[in-house]
């Protein structure tokens, strides 16, 4: 049993993911000194591949299991080599626009045929949601934006929450004028593990979660409304607004534009199993691995984490997310690493992609 064995119990024909849900500013403090390195990158949307460019490697590999999701970097890429920066933000719907089939047209036009198809036959979302708004995820937040938060707050609480305000003001806030017992009713009910199953992520990916899905999602939208300024968070302002506002995520903002242009021939696109980049001699000083490990049963984790161990330079280290279901190196392999913990407390603490629990850093030894 191997990590692609999740590709026989989840759906990988469609864009889960239009735009990335994890916090690149986190991800790149988090790698350390890797400038004419190697990094390894899965794909979901592509925007953290693309701002592991920022840290100028040699090269990222970029590994998904789904097509249509490495179509969405592909996508980027075009975007990138043929807009300008406000057009690539109106195009991923950061911004409104009303010209975004002409855009979309523009990015896949250096694209081959197969993804310019692909891309062609989404053109009605994209003009209604914007590239980044098609995913199944966001097709999730979308309804729960249009249907579901409507029943608790009025346009004028939403608009409330990213107002600046001192963290002693946002705790009243979200305690007295947000946190009723219809908000609270509404979470428990449409971020079940049921409903976020069926309408959001794969139910697949639920099979080691532990606990209450509703709880957890309740806890961490306090940790982004008190602990974290909302005004800054750009995945808060798209759920509960349907766009990005004055924040942005990293790959997507005007400072880093030019410089990822410049290096997305340092992008090395792969579709299949990350475990299988063991098998070609390969090694890498650092690794983006999203949220895999909760996926996977522990000892079919343990045996991903041991090839990319065996895939690995002195020093690369293992960045990664858990939800739910509670991931670290496995026991046997302690040895091989140092766990960076006073760092992770750190980005932990500013981790604006508030729905996981715990961010990861291992460190390989020499």
């Amino acid at each position: 049993m191997t990590e692609a064995d999740i590709a026989r119990r989840a759906q990988f024909d469609i864009i889960r993911y239009a735009q990335l849900w994890e916090d690149a500013d986190v991800l790149t403090a988090a790698m350390g000194e890797v400038a004419g390195g190697t990094l390894v990158s899965i794909c979901s949307a592509g925007d953290n591949a693309l701002s592991l460019l920022t840290l100028d490697p040699a090269r990222v590999v970029v590994v998904d299991l789904s097509p249509a999701q490495l179509a969405c970097l592909h996508l980027r890429i075009g975007a990138f080599g043929t807009l300008e920066h406000q057009e690539f933000l109106a195009l991923m719907g950061a911004r409104p626009a009303p010209n975004r089939a002409s855009l979309l047209e523009r990015a896949v036009a250096p694209l081959d045929e197969p993804t310019r198809a692909f891309w062609m036959s989404h053109v009605a979302d994209v003009v209604a949601h914007g590239a980044g708004g098609i995913g199944k995820f966001e097709r999730y937040f979308r309804l729960f934006r249009k249907v579901v938060l409507p029943l608790a707050h009025n346009r004028a609480t939403v608009d409330a929450i990213f107002v600046p305000r001192p963290i002693d003001m946002r705790r009243t806030f979200l305690e007295t004028r947000f946190e009723t017992w219809r908000w609270t009713l509404l979470l428990k009910l449409f971020f079940s593990r049921f409903v976020m199953g069926r309408m959001g992520r794969d139910k697949a990916f639920f099979d080691h979660v532990e606990g209450s899905v509703s709880e957890h999602v309740a806890r961490r939208i306090r940790h982004a409304a008190i602990d974290l300024d909302p005004a800054e968070n750009p995945f808060l302002h798209w759920i509960m607004k349907g766009d990005h506002g004055t924040a942005l995520p990293m790959a997507w903002r005007e400072e880093h534009f030019q410089t990822i242009r410049d290096r997305l021939d340092r992008l090395d696109i792969r579709l299949g199993a990350l475990e299988a980049l063991a098998e070609t001699g390969e090694k890498a000083d650092g690794y983006n691995l999203s949220d895999i490990f909760e996926y996977m049963p522990p000892e079919v984790a343990a045996g991903v984490y041991e090839s990319l161990l065996d895939a690995s330079n002195a020093g690369a280290r293992l960045v990664y997310w858990n939800m739910m279901a509670p991931r670290r190196v496995p026991a046997h392999l302690r040895s091989r690493v140092r766990t960076l913990s006073a760092l992770e407390d750190q980005l932990n603490a500013r981790d604006k992609a508030f729905f996981y629990s715990d961010f990861v850093i291992e460190e390989v030894i020499g």
